[in-house]
C-alpha cells in the first residue's frame, strides 16, 4: 500500500507500507528513494510492517526546500507517527545519521539500527554549499562527481560509472546530496546527541570499511545504549541477505 502524509511544514511524503508485525521504518541514504531498499524490505515483511518513504526532494514526495536537517527530522517524526507505535528504525548511511538525529531530538523509536553513518572527515557545510552551487548552475554531473570523490570513489571508477547505464539515476538525485552532507555533523561524531538517546542502538559497519569501523566504535563509546557490530567481508554496499539477518536478530 502506498499512502501520503504531510510533514510539519506542509511537505507531502510518499510512504509504502508492506508486511505485518511490529512497525519498522527504513530510512534510505544518498542516491536512494523509497524503492531502493525493496530487496531488503522483501526479506523483512514476514516479520515486520515495513514503512519506506521518499525523503523530501525524492520520488513522489514534495520539494527539498531549505537545506535544513531539522526539516528531515520532522519528516521522519511524521513517518514514525504514522505507524501508530514506537517503531523500529533502520537507517542506511546518511539515513542512519538522520535516524540518530531524530532520536536525539525526542522522536521515539523502539530500537535503532544504522549502517555506516558517515561521521567522518570530509562532509561539511562548506562542501554542501559547493554542491548546491554546482546544482544551481546546472552542473549535476559535477555535483555527483564531487560527492562520489568525497566518498572515496577513485577518479577512474567515476569516469567508468559515467559511461554506464545508471549515471542518469545518480544525476537525478544531485540536488539532494547537500542534504545528505549536512546530516553528517561536520564530519564529527555527534557525541552530545548520542548521549541523549534512550533507545538501544546497533551501529554496524563492514570489515572492508576501516573508516566506518572507527565510526561505529566511537558511537558505542559515546552512547550508553549503543553497541557496535562488524559484518565480516562487507563494504559500504552490503547484500540484502546479510543485512536482513543482522536486523532480524537485533530487532526480535
Amino acid at each position: 500500500m502506498t499512502t501520503t502524509i504531510t510533514s510539519n511544514d506542509g511537505t507531502t511524503l510518499a510512504v509504502d507500507i508492506t508486511g505485518s508485525g511490529p512497525a519498522l521504518v527504513i530510512v534510505a541514504g544518498a542516491f536512494c528513494d523509497r524503492h531502493s531498499k525493496k530487496g531488503l524490505s522483501a526479506l523483512l515483511t514476514g516479520l515486520f510492517t515495513v514503512h519506506e518513504y521518499d525523503r523530501r526532494g525524492r520520488g513522489n514526495s514534495g520539494p527539498l526546500g531549505e537545506n535544513d536537517p531539522r526539516l528531515e527530522i520532522e519528516d521522519l517524526a511524521a513517518v514514525a507517527a504514522l505507524t501508530g507505535e514506537e517503531p523500529f528504525v533502520f537507517g542506511d548511511s546518511s539515513g542512519g545519521a538522520l535516524a540518530l538525529a531524530a532520536a536525539a531530538t525526542g522522536v521515539h523509536f523502539r530500537k535503532i539500527a544504522v549502517y555506516e553513518p558517515p561521521f567522518t572527515s570530509g562532509p561539511s557545510s562548506i562542501f554542501a554549499d559547493e554542491l548546491s552551487a554546482l546544482v544551481a548552475s546546472g552542473d549535476r554531473t559535477g555535483a555527483v562527481e564531487r560527492f562520489l570523490g568525497l566518498m572515496g570513489t577513485p577518479a577512474p571508477a567515476i569516469q567508468g560509472m559515467k559511461q554506464g547505464p545508471h549515471w542518469g539515476h545518480l544525476e537525478a538525485f544531485a540536488h539532494t546530496l547537500p542534504a545528505d552532507v549536512r546530516l553528517c555533523n561536520e564530519g564529527r561524531i555527534p557525541a552530545d546527541e548520542l548521549a541523549r538517546i534512550q533507545a538501544p542502538i546497533l551501529a554496524m559497519a563492514g570489515s572492508h570499511s576501516p573508516w566506518a569501523l572507527d565510526v561505529i566504535h566511537a558511537i558505542a563509546e559515546a552512547s550508553p545504549t549503543a553497541e557496535a557490530l562488524t559484518l565480516a567481508g562487507q563494504g559500504h554496499a552490503v547484500p540484502d541477505e546479510v543485512l536482513s539477518q543482522a536486523l532480524v536478530t537485533y530487532f526480535q
